[in-house]
C-alpha cells in the first residue's frame, strides 16, 4: 500500500489541481487538515463548496482520508465548541473523516478531530480507547496538530504541539502520527519532518507555496517514508531506528518519476496568434 499524504493545501486550488492528478499513483490519499484558509479573500463559504467538488472528484479516483484543522472549523457546536461541520459532511463522499476509523488491508487509520474545548476532546479520547481495543499491529493516526516537545512541532522559537497527543500517544504506542499545522518545523534548524516518540512515527509535511505542494510518501509495505518539498528529496527507512538526517534519494522510483512529469497548466504556452 503506498499513501499519498498533504496538509495545510490552504486553499491553494494550484495545489488540489496537482493533487487530482497525482492521485491515481496511490491506494490512499491522507489530507492531515487545513484545507481551508480563514485569511483567503474568498467567503468561506464559497470555499468549502469548491473543496468539496475537489474531494468528490478525488473520491472517484482512490481512497481519501480527511481530519480537520484549525482552519476547517466552520460553525460553534450547541455547546460553544469550534467544529468542522462541513467535514462531517464529505463522509456521504465515501470518504474517512472526523471521528472514523478505516481499515485498509492490515491497517487501521483512525481519524482524528481538531478539538477546541473539552467536549471534542473527550469524544477524541474515547475514539482511541475504542479503536484500541481491536487494533491490529500496524494503527496509524491522523492528526492534524503534531506533538509538542518535538522537532515536528518546532516553529524556531518554541514548539507548537499537542501536550495531550503526546500522551495519548505513550498510553497507545500507534505506529505512526501524520500530522501538518506547523508549516515551517521540517525547514529550520533544530525542526525535521519526521520523529519517533517510542515505537511511533510522527510526520509533520511542513508548508511550501507553489504547486506541487510539499509531500510525504508511506510506502507501507516497503516500510519507507519518502519526504519531497520543492528541489529536494529525502527517505527514511522504517524498519531501523531513527537516525538523523534523512537520505538523499538517489535512485527514484517510478512512481516519483512519473509525478515529476505531471504537467502544470499555468506554465503552458499559449497558442500562437498565427497558427
Amino acid at each position: 500500500m503506498r499513501c499519498l499524504v498533504v496538509a495545510d493545501l490552504h486553499y491553494s486550488l494550484p495545489q488540489f489541481d496537482w493533487l487530482l492528478a497525482a492521485a491515481p499513483q496511490f491506494d490512499l490519499v491522507i489530507f492531515a487538515g487545513d484545507a481551508l484558509d480563514v485569511g483567503s479573500f474568498v467567503d468561506f463559504r464559497a470555499q468549502i463548496v469548491v473543496v468539496k467538488k475537489y474531494l468528490s472528484l478525488l473520491s472517484v479516483i482512490t481512497k481519501v482520508i480527511l481530519c480537520s484543522g484549525n482552519h476547517d472549523l466552520d460553525e460553534r457546536s450547541a455547546e460553544g465548541e469550534k467544529i468542522s461541520r462541513w467535514i462531517g459532511e464529505v463522509r456521504e463522499l465515501g470518504i474517512a473523516c472526523d471521528g472514523d476509523n478505516l481499515t485498509v488491508g492490515d491497517t487501521l487509520f483512525t481519524v482524528c478531530p481538531w478539538w477546541d474545548g473539552p467536549l471534542v476532546k473527550q469524544r477524541l479520547e474515547g475514539q482511541l480507547q475504542e479503536a484500541s481495543t481491536n487494533r491490529p499491529k500496524r494503527w496509524i493516526w491522523v492528526h492534524h496538530a503534531p506533538p509538542a516537545n518535538s522537532p515536528t512541532s518546532w516553529g524556531g522559537k518554541r514548539f507548537f504541539g499537542d501536550v495531550d497527543l503526546v500522551q495519548w500517544i505513550a498510553r497507545y504506542q500507534p505506529s505512526m502520527v501524520i500530522s501538518g499545522h506547523v508549516h515551517q518545523s521540517p525547514f529550520i534548524n533544530d525542526g525535521s519532518w519526521f520523529d519517533r516518540l517510542g515505537d511511533t512515527w510522527v510526520f509533520n509535511t511542513g508548508l511550501q507555496p507553489g504547486r506541487p505542494p510539499v509531500y510525504i510518501v508511506l510506502d507501507i509495505d516497503e516500510g519507507t517514508a519518502f519526504w519531497l518539498p520543492a528541489g529536494d528529496a529525502r527517505y527514511i527507512d522504517l524498519k531501523a531506528p531513527l537516525t538523523r538526517p534523512a537520505a538523499p534519494i538517489v535512485q527514484p522510483p517510478a512512481w516519483l518519476i512519473s509525478l515529476d512529469q505531471i504537467a502544470d497548466p499555468s506554465l503552458a504556452k499559449p497558442q500562437s496568434a498565427t497558427g
